[in-house]
């Protein structure tokens, strides 16, 4: 019995949407997952800045608390 593995489900998901899609559609598509992708990149670097930010800040008070 054969398998699908990633590579073959994400060619039969590609080939449904470029069916019920249709060739207008697949740009428009290709740029909004594009533009998301960006997006995200965009506010997980944020996320990683608040993240290192709060670390510091940890750090401060940590030093201040052992000064006392």
């Amino acid at each position: 019995m054969a398998f699908l593995g990633p590579p073959e489900i994400l060619l039969v998901v590609a080939a449904i949407v470029a069916l019920v899609l249709g060739p207008k559609k697949l740009p428009q598509l290709a740029r909004s997952l594009g533009e998301s992708k960006k997006e995200f990149k965009k506010s997980m670097k944020e996320a990683d800045e608040v993240h290192e930010e709060l670390d510091e800040s940890a750090e401060e008070v940590t030093e201040v608390d052992n000064d006392e």
